[in-house]
C-alpha cells in the first residue's frame, strides 16, 4: 500500500467526522429560488399620459392656447341643449368610446365625456372666461366626494340629509329645491376653490383671470340651479338642474354627468389626474386645434369624438368654416371618430328640414368639405358625404 496515500486518508478522517451534524440538529434548508413575477406594464414615453403633473398640465394648456378672443355671447354659463341626454345614449349604443375627446362650451362636455369615457379630453373655447370656468369646475370635482357634495359646492347650498350615492338625480334636485343658499358657505367654498387652484395645483392666474373666477363663481352662487346660458333663465333651452337631471333618452331615463355616481366619478377621476385640459382657441384659428392634433400624433392618440355645438353656424357666417375643417384634418382620426352635432336633432334649425345626422363620421365629412360639398351650415348638419 502506498504509505503517503494512507497517511492522507487517516488525516482526513477526523475532519470528516467534525463536519457531521449532531443527531438532534435542525437540518439546514436552502432558501427557495424567488419566483419571477411579471412586472407591471410601463407605458412608452410617447403614449397618452395616465396622469399629468400640475406643471405639465399648466404648460400644456398654455402651449396649446391662443389669446382669448371675442364671441358675441359674453356669458355662456351653461349649454341650452336638452338633447344631451339622448346623445349620451346614442354614443353608448354606437360604441363611441375611449381615446381622446374634444369639445366646446360649458358643462355639456362632462356628459359627453361620461358617455365616451376617454383617456384624455380637451375643451376648446374662444373665450378665456370659459377656460377659467372649467378650472373652477375642476376644483369642484376634486373637492367633492360625490354628486350631492358637488351640487352643494357649486351652489353654496348645505347638503340635505338622506342623500347618498344611490339617490337618483331627480330626487337629489328635489331635495335641494327648497334649500336656501348660504353666504357663509359660499365664502368658505370660494376660499377652498382658490386654495385648490393657486396653492395645491400652483396655477398662476392674471389679475383679470382672478376677477373672472370670482365673477363666474358668484354667478352660480347667485342664480343657483336655475342658472342658464346667460344667467337668468328665459324658459328656453333648460337651466343647470334641467340639463343635468331632466334631459332624458328615448327610454325616459335622465342621462348626464350627474345622473349616476359612475358618470360623476368618470369626470372626477380625469380631473384628479389633470386629463381634462381647457384651452382658449378659435376653431378656425391658426393654432389651438392644430396643436392638439400635433400632441395626439406625438402621443399616438386618436380623436374619438369632437363635440362642436353650433359653432359651425358662426364659422360659416365669418367665412372660417373651411379653415376649421382644414384644422381638423391635421388631427388623427379613424373610421369610428365622429362629430357630435346636437343641433342636427332640431328639425327646422336655420330653416333646414332635410335629413340630418347627429353623430357624423369625421373622416368622410372632412373629405367632403375639402371637395367643396359642405358649403353652408345645413350641409354640415346633414353630414354631407
Amino acid at each position: 500500500m502506498n504509505v503517503a496515500r494512507l497517511i492522507v486518508s487517516i488525516a482526513l478522517l477526523p475532519l470528516a467526522a467534525c463536519t457531521r451534524p449532531p443527531a438532534n440538529a435542525t437540518p439546514v434548508v436552502a432558501a427557495p429560488t424567488p419566483i419571477a413575477r411579471p412586472s407591471a406594464p410601463v407605458s412608452p414615453p410617447d403614449a397618452l399620459p395616465a396622469r399629468l403633473s400640475d406643471a405639465e398640465f399648466w404648460k400644456l394648456q398654455a402651449d396649446i392656447s391662443e389669446p382669448g378672443g371675442y364671441f358675441q355671447i359674453r356669458d355662456n354659463f351653461t349649454s341650452n341643449e336638452m338633447e344631451v341626454g339622448a346623445l349620451f345614449t346614442m354614443l353608448r349604443e354606437s360604441h363611441v368610446a375611449g381615446d381622446v375627446y374634444m369639445g366646446v362650451g360649458p358643462e355639456q362636455n362632462f356628459t359627453y365625456i361620461a358617455a365616451i369615457r376617454p383617456r384624455m379630453a380637451f375643451i376648446v373655447d374662444i373665450r378665456r372666461q370659459a377656460v377659467v370656468q372649467h378650472l373652477m369646475f375642476k376644483a369642484f370635482f376634486e373637492l367633492a366626494k360625490d354628486r350631492a357634495d358637488f351640487i352643494s359646492l357649486v351652489f353654496a347650498k348645505p347638503r340635505p340629509a338622506g342623500l347618498d350615492t344611490s339617490t337618483s338625480i331627480q330626487a337629489m334636485w328635489e331635495a335641494y329645491r327648497n334649500v336656501a343658499t348660504d353666504s357663509a358657505l359660499a365664502n368658505r367654498t370660494y376660499a377652498r376653490v382658490t386654495k385648490q387652484l393657486f396653492e395645491t395645483h400652483g396655477f398662476t392666474f392674471t389679475e383679470d383671470e382672478r376677477e373672472t373666477l370670482k365673477y363666474v363663481f358668484d354667478a352660480f352662487y347667485g342664480y343657483g340651479p336655475s342658472i342658464a346660458t346667460r344667467g337668468a333663465t328665459n324658459g328656453r333651452g333648460g337651466d343647470f338642474a334641467e340639463l343635468t337631471g331632466y334631459s332624458t333618452d328615448r327610454t325616459g331615463q335622465p342621462r348626464s354627468f350627474l345622473s349616476s355616481e359612475e358618470s360623476f366619478r368618470t369626470i372626477k377621476s380625469l380631473h384628479e389626474r389633470n386629463l381634462i385640459v381647457p384651452v382658449s382657441g378659435d376653431f378656425g384659428g391658426p393654432k389651438a386645434v392644430r396643436a392638439i392634433g400635433a400632441y395626439l400624433s406625438q402621443h399616438h392618440g386618436t380623436l374619438r369624438a369632437f363635440y362642436v355645438s353650433n359653432v359651425e353656424q358662426y364659422l360659416f357666417q365669418d367665412g372660417k368654416a373651411l379653415a376649421f375643417y382644414e384644422n381638423v384634418a391635421t388631427v388623427p382620426v379613424d373610421s369610428e371618430s365622429v362629430f357630435i352635432r346636437p343641433y342636427s336633432m332640431r328639425r327646422g334649425f336655420g330653416g333646414y328640414s332635410g335629413p340630418t345626422q347627429s353623430l357624423c363620421p369625421i373622416g368622410g365629412f372632412i373629405a367632403a368639405a375639402r371637395a367643396g360639398r359642405v358649403r353652408y351650415n345645413e350641409e354640415a348638419l346633414a353630414c354631407a358625404k
